[in-house]
Order: C-alpha cells, then structure tokens, then sequence
C-alpha cells in the first residue's frame, strides 16, 4: 500500500545534486505562473543560473536583487510529483535553507473572497509523494504556518488561517469528499502543499508557504468566480509575487 512506502533505512537509488558552490541566496520564491514570470524578468534585475529540465521542456532558474540582497526565482511544474522534484534539483543551480511557495488554490468556504490570502496550517495528504519523505498520516504539519500569519498580520494583509486539502486528482473532487475536509477544518484545496512540506522537512529546509483564494466548491455549483481575461485577484496577481518577496526578506535572518 501507498501507506507503507517511507523507507528510511535504505539509500535511494538516485539523489539530488547539491552544489555547494553554487550562489547563496537568501530564500529561493517559486511561482506556477508565466505571467508572474514574465512580470519578474521584466521588473527586477536578474540573472539565469540554469535550466531545470523535463520531458517536456524546461525552466530557468535565476538570482534576483532586493534592497541589496539576492533571491532565488522559477516557475515551477503543476502537481506533486513535479513540483517537489524541482524542490529537489534547485540546490544544483542555487544556496539556500529556504523555500517560498505561493500559488492559486480553490476555495472550500463561500465567505472567503476571491483573491485573498490564505495561509494553511495543516495539509490533508490526499497525493502519493508525501508518502516516500514521510510517516503515514492524515495530515502533515505546516510548521511555519503560525510565522507565515504573523508576518501578514504586520503586514495588514488580509488573510485567513486554516487546512488545506493537497489532492493529485482535481477532477476527482467529489461533493462528500469536499463535506468531508471542510467539515475538518479545511479551506482550500491544491495540488502540492503536503508533499512539498515533507520534501522540505526530509532535506532539512525550512517551508513558507501561503496561497491566492481562486475557484469556488462551496456552491450547488463549481464556479471560477474570474472575469474573461481577470489577473487581479487571481494567482497570477503581480501582487502576490510582492507578499512572497516580502516574506523571504522577512525570513532572510531567522
């Protein structure tokens, strides 16, 4: 069974490359959005370390200046699978014990509005990645979800605290599913934030993580809740790349 796949007591047949020359940064900010990188090439002073590749092509990964300090940047891959192998490959091009993750996910209670912040606590582990970094369980702890709410706080950005729901199968979210984990606790659901936060635990980094309130399931209907051609609001938001760059400068001294 999936349950049963964490092995810790054996090597793995392959591993990730760490170079450890490669260029410290402070904090590496992933994004799944191409306007998002298309607005982060286009507004800040970057520089390419490399290619992370795929079957089906591949993603530059780049340095980038702030207040005097650089930071990590790439789009990265939808779904688990993908997503955390570039976690994992990352350190080949770059330095650092820090990852921010910021993305859309949907929503799974009608109050929240579209666009706002959300910031989970908990993920329900509802993929097959998680399962192969860590101990079987329901849930995976978001450790530094509490510093995740305290910098919005200081910040004044609206945000709401609570569980996410981490699914490999978004056509699969079926009506007593979604009862299920909102009736838990539950209030958005994406594809990658339990496995990301076990690859980050397994390889000792430290996990900041927050998303963009998107679609809504809390409805007798699936709605998008997006105008034609929206990108306020929405996860490919300028705006939110500016909340994570924030929160990696805030994290840079911890």
């Amino acid at each position: 069974m999936i349950t049963d796949s964490f092995d810790s007591k054996s090597p793995a047949k392959i591993n990730p490359y760490i170079n450890e020359n490669a260029p410290k940064v402070e904090a590496v900010i992933f994004t799944f959005s191409h306007v998002i990188e298309d607005y982060v090439l286009n507004n800040y002073e970057c520089e390419k370390l490399g290619e992370m590749k795929m079957a089906h092509g591949a993603t530059s990964v780049y340095s980038l200046s702030y207040n005097g300090r650089k930071y990590g940047f790439y789009r990265t891959w939808v779904g688990a699978p993908a997503c955390t192998g570039a976690v994992e490959e990352v350190r080949m091009f770059l330095n650092t014990d820090k990852v921010i993750h910021f993305g859309g996910a949907g929503c799974l209670n009608k109050e929240i509005a579209r666009g706002k912040v959300m910031v989970p606590s908990e993920a329900y582990r509802d993929e097959g990645t998680s399962y192969h970094y860590a101990e079987a369980s329901d849930y995976i702890k978001i450790k530094n979800a509490p510093l995740v709410a305290s910098f919005m706080e200081k910040n004044r950005i609206p945000h709401v605290l609570g569980k996410t729901w981490t699914t490999d199968a978004f056509y699969r979210e079926t009506n007593d599913n979604f009862e299920k984990h909102k009736a838990e606790g539950c209030i958005s659901v994406e594809m990658e934030g339990s496995a990301v936060q076990a690859v980050c635990d397994f390889r000792g980094l430290e996990l900041y993580m927050f998303f963009t309130s998107g679609d809504l399931l809390d409805a007798p209907e699936w709605t998008d809740r997006r105008k034609k051609d929206q990108i306020k609001d929405t996860q490919h938001d300028s705006g939110h790349f500016e909340i994570a760059l924030a929160l990696a400068e805030y994290v840079a001294d911890l």
